[in-house]
């Protein structure tokens, strides 16, 4: 008889500080769902993007990686 086994969690990659995050990577790093995110970014309550074209937004990692430090989580 075999024994079912559960594929191992996948591990968040390390990010590079000097890199840009799409909101999918962005999203890995934090609890909190996609509506919630683009509502707290609106409002100031989290790191701003930067547009690279009409359809196309990324958060600066550094800025990502300052705002999880300021919230006192791992991000190792």
């Amino acid at each position: 008889m075999k024994t079912a086994t559960t594929p191992p969690a996948a591990q968040p990659a390390t990010v590079n500080p000097l890199g840009l995050l799409r909101l999918p990577q962005v999203l890995q790093l934090l609890p909190i769902g996609r509506s919630s995110w683009l509502a707290g970014v609106k409002d100031g309550r989290y790191p701003q993007p930067v547009k690279l074209g009409p359809a196309t937004t990324c958060w600066r990692a550094s800025d990502i990686l300052s705002f999880i430090d300021s919230l006192g989580v791992s991000h190792d």
